[in-house]
């Protein structure tokens, strides 16, 4: 009687990292953690740090900072309200002052986690559809959740030192950390060139880098010599490009 053999399951890979451990990996070293990350792909733990601290700069912005002047600023700036009477404008204030906290926490806590869903949905198509690179969902959203923590973890502190070191109505809330090239423009300066220096950021370029190292070691083979680099790096342009582009016809 012939006997049947049963197949042998595939052996799933393990992580040879720990969540936490892949968090500091981000820090000191990115390259093998992207390797272990790729492998078995995560994203509770960065995604946990990021809304943890995005709370956290919520909670500290609401406590210190005057909504109250910054909306009659706006205001000032609007030719919107420009022919509003004196008590029409005050009643839109006072109506801001209330929404404002609020509003702050409905788009504080969830904006980092779906500006990292559209992030890595992008990129999944970019290294995709021009390299063939072969990345699955779950690679290309554990990626970008971790490249995202550093730059978020640095910014966090430099927000939360700014914001509690200057004077309540004087915090800029436009640019709050100012590691861009915007901080040296003049106030007046056109909207487009305000928008494109804001994208020269050191924290910006440290996570381009961090994705394009991600990405390149989920396919070393089809992402090599620097191809990894040109794709972030390209696909980062073209949303400057977009970006400039509205505030030139917005100005």
């Amino acid at each position: 009687m012939a006997t049947t053999t049963m197949p042998t399951p595939e052996a799933q890979p393990q992580a040879a990292i720990s969540p936490v451990g892949r968090i500091i990996g981000m820090f000191f070293s990115p390259k093998a953690t992207f390797e272990d990350i790729v492998k078995k792909p995560s994203w509770i733990a960065p995604l946990a740090v990021i809304v943890v601290l995005s709370l956290g700069g919520v909670i500290a912005l609401n406590s210190h900072f005057d909504w109250r002047g910054y909306i009659a600023q706006q205001m000032e700036k609007s030719a919107r309200t420009a022919n509003m009477s004196p008590e029409d404008k005050q009643k839109q204030i006072e109506g801001g002052v209330k929404a404002a906290p609020i509003f702050s926490y409905v788009f504080g806590i969830p904006a980092p986690i779906i500006g990292i869903l559209l992030v890595s949905v992008i990129l999944l198509g970019a290294y995709n559809l021009m390299a063939g690179a072969g990345v699955n969902f779950r690679q290309s959203f554990a990626i970008v959740s971790h490249a995202m923590v550093p730059a978020t973890v640095v910014g966090s502190i430099l927000f939360l030192t700014v914001l509690f070191l200057k004077p309540v109505g004087s915090f800029d809330l436009e640019n709050p950390v100012a590691t861009n090239l915007a901080i040296l423009l003049p106030e007046d300066a056109a909207k487009w060139l305000v928008n494109l220096c804001k994208n020269i950021d050191v924290l910006e370029l440290w996570k381009l880098v961090l994705l394009a190292m991600g990405f390149a070691a989920a396919n070393p083979r089809k992402l090599k010599d620097g191809k990894s680099y040109t794709i972030v790096f390209g696909t980062f342009a073209l949303w400057v490009v977009c970006r400039v582009a509205w505030g030139f016809i917005a100005s």
